[in-house]
């Protein structure tokens, strides 16, 4: 059997290892060299191309039903818990808790629950919405295991490494936001950022009202791709009296999309993180559909208040 393997940038070091033995087995090998951002990033042109029968994908849950010509494998970590048994004091306060991680460390809610409910808190840890596959998991693109139970818990405690995942599950919800890092044994509170994202989510629309041309990024990439809504919202642009064109690309090289000058703004269909965490990589303003929404009701209103 000929078989790609797919590794995030985490596990790459890894790719080696898992090449050798299924080679052992009697299978012909390639490694993906190209970043994946995901499980719904899949390296299914590299598949196809090289014609291979089956794609192994290291790291990520099964995002969506890919075909059986797909294989996700989990990577999961035991990360030390010492860094929970000092986080009491800063939750002092606050009796109910909604707990989540990512699908690395989502064998260690468990016992992260039991510890926290010895203590005497009750714990909620909700279900996603979409994407995401099991109870208290979080995605970039799925914070529904947070939602889900926002109006019922008195903060959330976030178990894992890095700022993605929580950021993310921190602008789905309302409550006190706590970061449980145990790879640096950080315990902190980030909540304060989501006034942050609300600026620059403000600034960002107040930027595009001028706007006279989109250009709407469209991506190939298995998991993202959404061709409906690139063209519903070419079509509503295009109701109002402006210009929009879509734009189609992989992996956006925003260089590239710099290099696109005569658009006076951008809108993403792709991952829901672009527009929150690369809008300062565009001189212009990059709008997700919602900000688009509201760029185009505000200029609605400003065209109806000048005909007045």
């Amino acid at each position: 059997m000929r078989i790609l393997l797919q590794f995030p940038e985490g596990l790459k070091q890894q790719a080696l290892k898992h090449a050798k033995a299924l080679e052992l087995e009697g299978n012909e090998v390639f490694i993906s060299a190209s970043p994946t951002f995901g499980a719904c990033d899949l390296a299914l042109d590299e598949m196809r191309t090289i014609k291979a029968d089956k794609l192994v994908h290291f790291g990520h849950c099964e995002f969506k039903s890919a075909g059986s010509d797909v294989e996700y494998v989990e990577y999961r970590v035991d990360a030390p818990l010492d860094i929970i048994k000092d986080t009491l004091s800063k939750l002092d306060g606050f009796r109910t808790v909604g707990l989540i991680t990512t699908i690395q460390h989502i064998h260690q809610l468990e016992e992260i629950r039991a510890f926290y409910e010895k203590s005497g808190k009750r714990v909620l840890i909700g279900k996603p919405y979409g994407p995401a596959k099991m109870d208290g998991q979080v995605l970039g693109c799925d914070a529904g295991s947070a939602a889900s139970v926002d109006k019922d818990v008195d903060a959330f405690v976030y178990f894992g490494g890095g700022m993605f995942h929580p950021v993310g599950a921190l602008l789905a919800t309302t409550k006190p936001f706590f970061v449980a890092d145990p790879f640096i044994n950080k315990f902190e509170r980030i909540d304060g950022q989501r006034e942050v994202y609300v600026k620059k989510r403000k600034g960002k629309v107040l930027g595009a009202l001028g706007a006279k041309r989109f250009a709407i990024m469209l991506s190939t990439k298995s998991g993202q791709f959404n061709i409906g809504l690139a063209k519903t919202l070419k079509g509503r642009i295009e109701e109002v009296g402006l210009d929009a064109e879509i734009v189609v690309a992989n992996t956006f090289d925003f260089d590239s999309l710099n290099n696109m000058m005569e658009f006076d703004a951008f809108v993403n269909t792709a991952c829901p993180r672009i527009a929150i965490d690369d809008s300062d990589r565009l001189r212009k303003p990059l709008l997700g559909a919602d900000e688009l929404a509201e760029v185009l009701r505000m200029k609605g209103e400003l065209e109806s208040a000048k005909k007045r």
